[in-house]
């Protein structure tokens, strides 16, 4: 931070300013003195130039009010900016409010108690509430409206001091005895201050000022010391709030008269006169310090006595209350920015957040990136990176240091164990120092590399590239260094102060004036140098030759690092400091393309120097950010960090220096003949293309190409050969044009030649396709074809890339892009346009696999399918129905092309459905695929689980019915199988046999293949014999029941032999009804209340019936018990075929007597019709 006077406001008369007061925020001064003398002033700066703006605008005074109403001397002044008003008191106790009206400044209240003076008055934070306190004690809380809202009396205590919590709940009150009170906002007593600094002073003391910064800008750190209490004497305490019992403690060494901190409680400032001071002597100083006591520079002031001191709003300037004179210094504080490949890094803090806004701004591209930073210490920059210094965590002893790109993007962390309080960064090494030791870190940054080889790098990092040496330490160069980090704990007598560093060498400044030189990548101490000041910035030349010094107090000086000379003693010393001295410097620069260039800023000038000469200043008050190309480029900072979330290109200055201008000049004026001459003798590469684009604009191609030969340009000198080859004078002269960048005026002169394919191709190099879809349209010859698509493409691409689709999709169509058409429609979800790409595109086409995809993604099996299909491939086709659950398509797939892997496809289909619980459809599946045994077998399982159920009768009949039909299209099918594989060889009756017989070797373990109708038949004539019965003919039910004793696995034997039972009693033959009670009784399924049930139901039947048959019945069981087997069965009476006469069904083979079929159409058992 620098600070340098740079005005002086005389009072009239030699009145003597008692006060002082500078209103942040609309920048009026109020001053008060002996006399009665109270004035307002304003500094205005009013300038549209640009480069001017800041303090380096000149600065008039806009307001010089003189306030007539105190006859006293006026000894307080404060201001309330929210409200616009001045509060002023002076030595008779009056007090004043002022109020702005009109441009002018006028009484609003006055108030006088008569008893005492007032010493002390303060707003609060919102300007809602003054708290005013006397000497006798009094003290008075008021309104901003001038209502009173408490006073008191503080027996026997001289008050001198009183300041306002940011929160308004706490009042401090400074005694005249040096002790301070707190007390809370309703004017209670709470305790007092522990006042560290004044442990082991003797003697009376007095408090020179309390000020307590209410966090209006933020903090520079969390938790950061706020409440300022400084004594007389030179002894100051920092606190975090009123309780803190650890303070930071400052000795300032000197007699304080006044102390404020800036807009941003970063910077106290403290005003009084050196205790050393003769009386011939100017001892006026003030001391600039952090919030961590840390002192930042001093400024000595003239005059024999300062009284006060006040901050401007922003900052950047400081109000000093000296004998009868104002006087104005401006501060350079130390920003936390640098500047990277056009982009201008810089940090603040917001009121809102504990960290630290760090803002990458890309001036080319107008862009910023924002990070927010926690305990963010410095800001380096180099080439095209940066490194963020931070505290890693507040209760942890270890930094960080990150390097970023420059967008932000964190690349690589280190952490260290040193405090960097200073840090240096070249295009290959960053170095960090603390007081006692420097780490160096060989940074490795991998451009366009694949994450496989930064894996490898990363994996390959060896502890050779990270090292730490303690500043008393002599290293060698030959990597002697190591990681050891109880280096940086040993102390030493002189600490350093600061660093700079190039690729070449490393320079570290030690607090004594010593000077130490290392090489560098292999750090080696080479040299030692003497001054006799302490260096505050260091900065190195482009070829590392020379050395420019910075002192604090802001003297820049150069040190010649190679040249030998002759000391006093006559001995030959290396290293000379240069004759070259000035004074309040506060940055600089070297050029990077000249070691005898540098820039530097002396107060709110810039001067440039070529070999230690300067040239003419520039105004300006900007921080140089680069030099190169003899363009000096300059950055506002100040105003920018006044609105810093919205950076303008405009505050981003560019300066050219002297012989670039007299070159511009002499060229422009003179001619080129004479131009070059001056370039010959101050020769620079800027220069010659300077000179290059001047003979080029008026074609004299041979200066030309020796000026593009001397700045070392071979685009240039190929262009110039081009030129020279070219007949017409207007077709260079629109090259030219076109070299420049004038495109426009290039195209145009082009079209007026009648050349519209060079205008085209002037615009295909410059990839303007929206201009050469123009140009192609609007000419009057035909357009090529295949350009034309180019051009259409292109534009689509470019709408592509910003996701506008559907304008793509207009320009695709037009340049027959059918890739890129797809991706548009799947984009824009246009199916039904992807549809009828697909449609309108060859078979094979290459692009029918992508969109068949892309339906895939979507859901939309049809429109995949036929993609699939389109493009010869099937068995995608069929993996998509799977994939999307359209089984029945994919088996028809699968059929329509003959696939082998139809079965697993069916099985893998099924068991999905059967998954679901949808059986049926399992049954359907298979038997449209013609797998009828497996269809079949789940009919079966359906029918039984049915039949288990105890479902009506009628519908399990159907299911076995069904499940037998299905076994029977079976049997046909492997009938039909063999008759193929026979191909007329054989017979048909032995091809049939040969069926049978590959259906036995299959069937084996299915029961249901030979005795498919057994279910059927079961449930059958049990519903026939309970229809017969209960239409009266008992006889033919007895029949039919007779049969079920068959089905016993299939119908319970207990409703079996119940129905058995109940016709018999019906038909009177107790005999049988005999044998179906003892059967019944016998079951082991029945449980003995039942049994015992039908054991009752039979003795109730036999007292009164004798258990025989009548002797039909034996006729009965003869015939049902007939000779070899059983007779046939007629399926619609249930009785025996004894008649050689009878039908058969030719589906399920079951045979209805002759005289009962006549009264069917249909087979009494499967239904099918009667043939």
């Amino acid at each position: 931070m620098f600070f340098y006077l740079t005005k002086k406001i005389a009072i009239p008369d030699k009145v003597k300013l008692k006060c002082i007061s500078w209103n942040k925020e609309q920048g009026f001064i109020a001053c008060g003195g002996e006399g009665g003398l109270l004035k307002v002033l304003k500094l205005e700066t009013q300038t549209d130039d640009t480069k001017w703006r800041g303090l380096a605008a000149p600065s008039n005074l806009s307001m010089n009010q003189n306030l007539e109403g105190h006859s006293g001397s006026v000894q307080v002044v404060t201001w309330n900016e929210q409200y616009q008003k001045l509060t002023t008191s002076d030595e008779n106790g009056l007090i004043i409010v002022w109020m702005f009206y009109k441009g002018t400044w006028i009484e609003e209240m006055i108030n006088n108690r008569n008893k005492s003076v007032v010493r002390s008055m303060s707003w609060n934070a919102d300007g809602q509430k003054i708290c005013i306190v006397y000497e006798d004690g009094a003290v008075i809380v008021g309104s901003v409206d001038g209502n009173r809202i408490w006073g008191k009396e503080l027996k026997g205590i001289q008050l001198c001091h009183v300041s306002w919590s940011a929160d308004s709940k706490v009042l401090l009150f400074g005694m005249a005895n040096g002790e301070i009170h707190i007390y809370d906002n309703f004017g209670n007593f709470v305790i007092k201050m522990k006042l560290s600094c004044l442990v082991n002073v003797t003697g009376a003391i007095s408090i020179a000022g309390i000020h307590w910064y209410h966090g209006s800008e933020g903090y520079v750190e969390p938790d950061c010391p706020c409440l300022a209490v400084c004594f007389d004497n030179g002894r100051c305490q920092i606190m975090r709030h009123e309780n803190d019992q650890n303070p930071v403690l400052i000795d300032t060494d000197m007699y304080v008269v006044a102390i404020q901190w800036n807009h941003m409680g970063s910077v106290l400032a403290v005003a009084g006169f050196q205790k050393a001071a003769t009386q011939d002597k100017d001892g006026n100083i003030v001391r600039f310090y952090t919030p961590f006591g840390e002192q930042l520079g001093t400024l000595k002031v003239p005059g024999k006595e300062i009284s006060a001191l006040s901050w401007e709003g922003g900052g950047l300037k400081i109000a000093l209350a000296v004998d009868s004179f104002i006087y104005f210094a401006n501060i350079r504080p130390n920003y936390k920015w640098g500047y990277c490949l056009n982009t201008v890094v810089y940090a603040y803090t917001k009121p809102d957040r504990p960290e630290y806004c760090v803002v990458f701004w890309d001036t080319k591209n107008n862009e910023k990136y924002v990070k927010y930073v926690k305990g963010l210490i410095s800001i380096t920059t180099c080439g095209d990176f940066c490194i963020l210094a931070t505290k890693a965590d507040e209760n942890h002893p270890q930094f960080v240091l990150v390097l970023c790109n420059s967008i932000g993007t964190p690349l690589d962390p280190k952490y260290v164990d040193i405090v960097p309080l200073f840090v240096a960064m070249t295009k290959t090494h960053v170095i960090a120092a603390s007081k006692e030791a420097f780490y160096t870190w060989q940074y490795h940054v991998a451009k366009k590399l694949t994450a496989v080889e930064i894996n490898q790098i990363t994996r390959s990092r060896k502890e050779g590239r990270e090292r730490i040496y303690h500043v008393d330490d002599t290293p060698s160069g030959s990597m002697d260094g190591v990681l050891d980090y109880s280096k940086a704990i040993q102390g030493t007598r002189d600490p350093i102060c600061a660093i700079t560093a190039s690729d070449k060498i490393l320079i570290v400044g030690r607090e004594s004036g010593t000077i130490q030189r290392y090489s560098l990548p292999n750090v080696g101490l080479i040299q030692k140098y003497s001054l006799n000041y302490r260096a505050y910035q260091l900065s190195l030349n482009c070829n590392s030759s020379r050395l420019a010094i910075i002192d604090s107090s802001g003297v820049l000086t150069f040190f010649d690092l190679d040249a030998r000379v002759t000391d006093s003693t006559g001995q030959q010393v290396v290293g000379e400091l240069l004759k070259l001295e000035r004074k309040d410097v506060w940055d600089m620069k070297w050029a990077k393309d000249n070691p005898d260039l540098f820039a530097m800023m002396e107060r709110t000038r810039m001067y440039v120097f070529r070999n230690l000469d300067p040239e003419e200043p520039i105004q300006t008050s900007g921080y140089i950010c680069n030099f190169e190309d003899l363009e000096i480029k300059s950055i506002l900072l100040d105003e920018i960090l006044k609105d810093p979330e919205h950076p303008v290109k405009d505050y981003l200055v560019n300066f050219e220096i002297r012989s670039l201008r007299d070159s511009r000049a002499l060229i422009e004026k003179v001619g080129i003949e004479d131009a070059s001459q001056f370039i010959q003798d101050n020769p620079h590469p800027r220069l010659w293309r300077l000179l290059a684009e001047a003979a080029l604009q008026k074609l004299d191609l041979h200066t030309a190409e020796q000026a593009f030969v001397h700045c070392r340009d071979y685009q240039g000198i190929k262009f110039v050969k081009r030129l020279g080859k070219l007949l017409s004078e207007s077709m260079k002269q629109t090259e030219v044009v076109g070299y420049f960048g004038r495109f426009e005026e290039a195209e145009k002169m082009y079209l007026e030649m009648d050349r519209r394919d060079l205008a085209i191709a002037l615009r295909l190099k410059l990839g303007d396709w929206f201009r050469v879809l123009q140009l192609l349209k609007t000419g009057s010859g035909e357009a090529d074809d295949s350009l034309l698509e180019q051009a259409n493409n292109a534009t689509g691409d470019y709408f592509a890339d910003r996701q506008k689709w559907l304008n793509a999709v207009q320009y695709y169509v037009q340049g027959r892009n059918q890739e890129r058409l797809a991706e548009c429609y799947y984009m824009l979800e246009d199916y039904e346009g992807l549809e009828n790409l697909a449609i309108s595109l060859p078979e094979n086409h290459k692009l029918l696999p992508e969109i068949a995809q892309m339906f895939v993604r979507v859901g939309m099996c049809e429109q995949a399918v036929t993609a699939f299909l389109k493009c010869g491939q099937p068995k995608a086709a069929v993996d998509t129905c799977v994939h999307l659950n359209q089984w029945n398509k994919a088996v028809e797939l699968a059929k329509n092309h003959s696939m082998k892997e139809i079965g697993s496809l069916l099985a893998r289909y099924a068991s999905h459905l059967l998954e679901k619980n949808k059986t049926l459809e399992a049954i359907e599946l298979y038997r449209k695929a013609n797998y009828f045994l497996d269809a079949a077998k789940l009919m079966f399982k359906i029918a039984d689980e049915e039949a288990k159920k105890g479902t009506k009768p009628l519908r399990v009949k159907k299911l076995y019915v069904l499940s037998a039909l299905l076994i029977e299209q079976y049997h046909e099918q492997m009938k039909n199988a063999q008759r193929g594989k026979a191909r007329g060889k054989n017979s048909e009756a032995t091809s049939a046999l040969a069926g049978f017989l590959e259906e036995e070797v299959l069937s084996t373990t299915d029961r249901f293949i030979d005795n498919a109708w057994r279910g059927a038949e079961a449930y059958h004539f049990f519903i026939l014999a309970q229809r017969q019965l209960y239409e009266g003919y008992v006889d033919t039910a007895l029949k039919t029941a007779f049969h079920l004793k068959d089905y016993e696995d299939i119908i319970p034997a207990v409703e079996i032999y119940s129905l058995l039972a109940l016709c018999a009693c019906a038909s009177r033959a107790f005999g049988t009804c005999s044998k179906a009670f003892l059967k019944l009784t016998s079951l082991e399924t029945l449980s003995s209340e039942q049994k015992q049930q039908y054991e009752d139901l039979a003795l109730e039947i036999f007292t009164k019936y004798t258990s025989t048959d009548n002797r039909k019945s034996e006729l009965y069981d003869s015939l049902m018990e007939g000779g070899e087997g059983k007779l046939p069965t007629c399926v619609a009476t249930g009785s025996p075929i004894t008649e050689d006469q009878f039908w058969m069904c030719g589906v399920c083979k079951h045979c209805v007597l002759a005289q009962a079929i006549s009264h069917y159409s249909f087979c009494p058992l499967c239904h099918s019709p009667v043939g």
